[in-house]
């Protein structure tokens, strides 16, 4: 297990974690019991996002997290790590387990877990409507007596329910329920226990986690046990696996799951169940290998429409041409103009300016962008196509190494390649996150970028429009393949629960927009402030006119443009579509060939991201990723552009 940092709340007021099973409501019962979302970052050590809030109970202030979906205590994924370590390591007083009420089985295997471990919690069955609709009574009382805690069901998104939780959750207890293994296992567990002194938590559940060989409590093991208990550990798993026809894991899972079923007989009751023809007919068509294509085509473009049209051209023109470039920056240029040092009057308002650049950057282009991107992700969150559309692509994923989750950042990279490479966290592997990110910035223009671009292949014939698209594509599945080949460690398996389509509710859609808009302001602002900064440097040591003139033979020699390309390719930098705006104005000053044109389209295509997207792959990777990714996108995106030229000469093809 990592050894990670403490957390960063308020140790003298008790805090309590929120688990539950994936897609089952947390974050909207964490939204009513914080009434806002107050801190959301990385779980030290990982890309995992943790929120966390403040409420009130009983007028004391209350620390409360909101974990990752988890279907287990022994961690399958980075998302169920993070979700076991913060019962582990950090100092949680309680648990409140949310569940949804029409999949029982699978929140009483967390339940068994958490009675087990001996953490006080209390459960709260989400989605009884969805239960109801489907045709499932469950008989709460009777379930309270056989857990041992404190029993409530909910509709969190119409808010039925939810004020008993506070009361509730004053009452939260350890659970009663204890099952009984196998003889060779209840044996094996006794003999662990004989081995440990302090755990995190009871120390039979805590045996059972060592005993499946959980992989991730391994550091735990080195800095706990003696060299002689960790040998004798080893031995008595290795001696159980002798005995066992099947793996450990399976065993104890399989008994667990036994005894869930046991009780789930004994208090759900099911009948005929009523659910709307309209979402039937909309739930098995979109899935539908043939006939889901179609209501992907519908949702692409809606999505285009909304972020990368609305968002990314109308309201970025509006707060960039009006807001500052009107108000703003005329107001700031005005009163700085009293400032009687240059070096300051240029630091925040020149050409690489704080307030000319950077906030001109992050409030007017990129914020319009990531507000309807954020809308448009919890609508699609809410809605419950998400998954249904990394279903129907998986397969075409699979060939990159990948699988259809992968999906997601891919689009949303249409919109800003800097949120997108933040998506990339619903990836569950590091290899998977990496080819990702790799590949966004590698070909995948952002939709200013590619509004730009769009507007120079007006200007080309459609054949040289087609062999813009055919090699970008094939150079992106050829890399994809290529990095699922080359990377260590291996592909998660596409285990995805559906849920059931429903209508997104307006209330919900609001408070999670605002919640990612506030991590906006706080997590990546600065990265445009910084990066500004950089290049503030890099103009006052006269260092961008050194790089233009470096790098001058190589766009001329090997890429055919004229000279004044370079610099093109230098602000592309800073903003991908200032790099092809300004190609588009040479093209339209008739200072390109067509030829040229293809050649600088693609080139700027594949270049280098931009400086945010480049600090966000820093925040997501680590820097030595990051660096080996620049190093990598630069000179490849000039060889093929370069190649590209090379076979235009070589076969005398004229556009």
């Amino acid at each position: 297990m990592h050894a990670e940092p403490k957390v960063t709340t308020d140790l003298k007021s008790p805090s309590i974690a929120l688990i539950g099973n994936p897609n089952v409501g947390k974050s909207v019962i964490f939204g009513v019991l914080t009434g806002k979302y107050v801190n959301v970052s990385n779980y030290p050590g990982t890309t995992v996002e943790v929120t966390r809030g403040e409420g009130k109970l009983s007028r004391q202030k209350v620390n409360f997290i909101d974990t990752p979906g988890t279907n287990s205590f022994i961690p399958m994924s980075e998302d169920e790590r993070v979700t076991r370590d913060i019962i582990l390591t950090d100092p949680v007083s309680s648990v409140l387990q949310v569940g949804d009420g029409k999949n029982l089985k699978r929140v009483l295997h967390l339940s068994l877990q958490l009675c087990e471990m001996e953490i006080p919690f209390m459960l709260n069955l989400n989605m009884m409507d969805e239960a109801k609709s489907a045709g499932i009574d469950i008989d709460l009382e009777a379930l309270e007596r056989i857990l041992g805690v404190q029993v409530n069901s909910t509709i969190a998104i119409r808010r039925q329910g939810t004020e008993r939780l506070s009361s509730i959750l004053e009452r939260a207890g350890k659970g009663k329920w204890k099952i009984k293994y196998p003889p060779a296992i209840e044996t094996a567990i006794s003999q662990i226990e004989e081995l440990l002194d302090d755990t995190p938590v009871a120390k039979r559940a805590f045996a059972i986690m060592l005993l499946v060989s959980d992989e991730t409590l391994r550091r735990w093991v080195h800095e706990n046990l003696t060299e002689d208990k960790a040998r004798k550990l080893s031995e008595i798993i290795l001696e159980l696996e002798k005995k066992l026809n099947s793996p450990i894991s399976f065993v104890i899972t399989r008994a667990r799951y036994q005894e869930v079923d046991k009780v789930y007989q004994r208090v759900v009751r099911t009948r005929k169940s009523f659910t709307s023809p309209v979402l039937n007919w909309l739930d098995e068509y979109m899935t539908h290998p043939i006939w889901g294509i179609p209501f992907l085509m519908v949702v692409l473009f809606i999505i285009y429409e909304f972020v990368g049209v609305f968002g990314a051209v109308t309201a970025v023109d509006f707060f960039e041409n009006v807001i500052f470039g009107e108000y703003i920056n005329p107001a700031a240029i005005w009163l700085f103009g009293f400032v009687p040092v240059e070096i300051i009057r240029k630091l925040f308002v020149g050409e690489y300016g704080i307030i000319t650049m950077a906030l001109s950057y992050g409030f007017a282009i990129v914020l319009p962008i990531v507000t309807t991107f954020f809308i448009m992700f919890s609508i699609l969150e809410d809605s419950g196509y998400l998954p249904r559309l990394a279903l129907l692509v998986n397969r075409m994923f699979r060939m990159l190494g990948l699988n259809g989750k992968a999906v997601l950042p891919m689009i949303l990279g249409l919109g800003c390649d800097t949120m997108a490479t933040m998506s990339a966290r619903i990836l569950e592997t590091k290899k998977e996150r990496i080819i990702v990110t790799l590949l966004l910035a590698l070909g995948v223009p952002c939709s200013a970028q590619l509004g730009v671009i769009l507007g120079m292949t007006a200007l080309l014939p459609w054949p040289a429009t087609v062999l813009w698209v055919g090699v970008v594509s094939m150079v992106m599945i050829t890399v994809g393949w290529l990095s699922s080949k080359i990377l260590p460690g291996s592909k998660s398996d596409f285990i995805l629960e559906l849920p059931p389509i429903r209508m997104p509710v307006l209330a919900n859609i609001g408070m999670k927009t605002l919640a990612r808009i506030e991590w906006y302001l706080k997590e990546v602002l600065p990265l445009f402030i910084l990066g500004t900064l950089i290049l503030f440097v890099l103009d006052e040591t006269n260092l961008i006119g050194w790089i233009e003139q470096i790098s001058a033979p190589l766009v001329q020699k090997f890429l055919g443009l004229p000279a004044k390309t370079t610099e093109a390719f230098l602000i592309g930098f800073l903003r991908r579509d200032y790099g092809a705006a300004g190609l588009f104005s040479l093209a339209n000053k008739g200072l390109l060939t067509t030829n040229q044109i293809v050649v600088s389209v693609i080139t700027i295509t594949l270049f280098v991201p931009c400086i945010a997207n480049f600090l966000m792959i820093i925040k997501e990777l680590g820097i030595k990723i990051a660096v080996a990714m620049a190093l990598f996108i630069v000179p490849f995106a000039f060889l093929v552009g370069g190649l590209v030229n090379y076979a235009f000469n070589l076969f005398g093809v004229v556009l």
